[in-house]
């Protein structure tokens, strides 16, 4: 291939050219490749005194006068022993400087801040992958200082009312983040993703849009026949299930419970806080028939693969959601029921067949008490009356007839 003297080459010769390269001289080239053709300029770093090459675009984009004069501003950083290419890096470097941070990048140093302080340490896992799912392609990459309400709508709108709970949190989520952005000087102004004031006047009410779902519950005429169908499994999964029914727990709770929150002899579990909905440590008093499960599954123990309670199927893991439901399934002969729904088979019998005050029933199910100043007051956890329903709960669950305490 010949090399051609300066300003050689004709506009005509660029467009013919099909395979190969041409040169322009002073370091210009023109390449084709098929259907592609650009322009480069090589050159030797007076740097490193290396042969490099800096390509300077398409032919659809910049024309030959173009490309002469970008090789000769290449030529004259050479000249004054500058580096094209990294010139090219520094000065891309200062636009993104300029611009400031991503929304994404602003987000993943909010939340590597914040997940020590939160309870459930699979946080940090959950708000990312919400944000990748709903934010990030939409908005992710623009700088943090530039998000305004149409972005943040863009990312609600299409999730509003058909996934209303998971827009709420990402909502919530995306004015956290704002707000921190806010606090360390990225960005000024008013939250975009603020509610009260702002996107209440935009977007429906959620309680307006949102489909409320309730667990379908095992009938409590039917509870005895399902606890015995899964006390006749006798699998990890449906003696999980059977202690879920008897303490009235919540299943991530029984399903994550491990040996050193059992005390045997005095007949309590003891949930802590950190793996608690409300984020208080929960005592839950053990009636004979959940001491019974205790004992089946102890056998199971093994303080070297996570010590659970109830152990899944892969050694070291605790036992899935899907596992118990399965076993429920089973036992009560239809999908149409679900694990979390005996929490409310418990509740209607506390409320429809028993005399406990309402307290009683809300601290077994580990509720918080809505009034302020009544939570305030009452610093118990009215614990031996929650033994005496949980001992009477467990004969219902049993089959037995019998005649409750009317407990006052």
């Amino acid at each position: 291939m010949s090399r051609l003297a300066p300003n050689r080459l004709s506009a005509l010769q660029v467009k013919n050219l099909k395979d190969g390269e041409l040169c322009d001289g002073g370091g210009l080239w023109v390449i084709a490749r098929g259907s592609s053709k650009s322009w480069a300029f090589r050159f030797t770093s007076p740097i490193t005194g290396k042969r490099r090459e800096m390509g300077l675009g398409p032919l659809y984009t910049i024309t030959l006068a173009a490309a002469r004069m970008i090789a000769t501003e290449a030529r004259i950083m050479v000249s004054q022993l500058r580096d094209p290419i990294e010139e090219r890096k520094t000065e891309a470097a200062a636009l993104k400087r300029e611009a400031g941070l991503s929304f994404q990048q602003v987000a993943e140093l909010y939340i590597t801040e914040q997940t020590p302080g939160w309870r459930d340490p699979r946080a940090g896992d959950t708000w990312r992958q919400s944000l990748s799912l709903n934010v990030f392609p939409i908005f992710g990459d623009a700088p943090v200082a530039s998000i305004s309400t149409a972005e943040v709508l863009a990312a609600l709108r299409p999730i509003w009312a058909t996934k209303t709970e998971t827009a709420t949190r990402v909502r919530g989520r995306i004015e956290r983040i704002l707000d921190y952005a806010t606090s360390q000087g990225w960005r000024k102004g008013e939250n975009p993703a603020r509610w009260r004031g702002h996107l209440a006047s935009i977007l429906p009410k959620p309680s307006a849009v949102a489909k409320v779902q309730h667990h379908p519950a095992v009938e409590r005429q039917d509870i005895a026949r399902v606890m015995a169908a899964l006390a006749s499994a006798g699998g990890v999964a449906s003696q999980a299930v059977r202690f879920t029914c008897l303490t009235a727990a919540r299943s991530g709770e029984v399903r994550g419970a491990v040996w050193s929150e059992i005390d045997l002899s005095a007949k309590t579990w003891t949930v802590p806080g950190h793996r608690m909905k409300a984020g208080r440590e929960h005592r839950i008093p053990l009636s004979k028939s959940a001491l019974a499960v205790l004992e089946a599954v102890k056998p199971l123990r093994d303080p070297r693969a996570g010590d659970w309670v109830f152990p899944g199927q892969k050694r070291g893991n605790a036992l899935s959601d899907v596992g118990m439901s399965k076993a429920l399934h089973v036992a009560a002969g239809t999908k149409g029921v679900t694990v979390h729904g005996m929490r409310s088979t418990f509740r209607d019998w506390a409320a429809e067949e028993t005399d406990y005050p309402r307290d009683v029933a809300e601290m077994a199910l580990a509720h918080v008490i809505g009034d302020k100043v009544e939570a305030a007051y009452r610093r118990g956890d009215l614990f031996e009356k929650r033994r005496q329903m949980m001992d009477e709960w467990s004969r219902v669950t049993e089959g037995k007839t019998i005649q409750s305490s009317k407990a006052a």
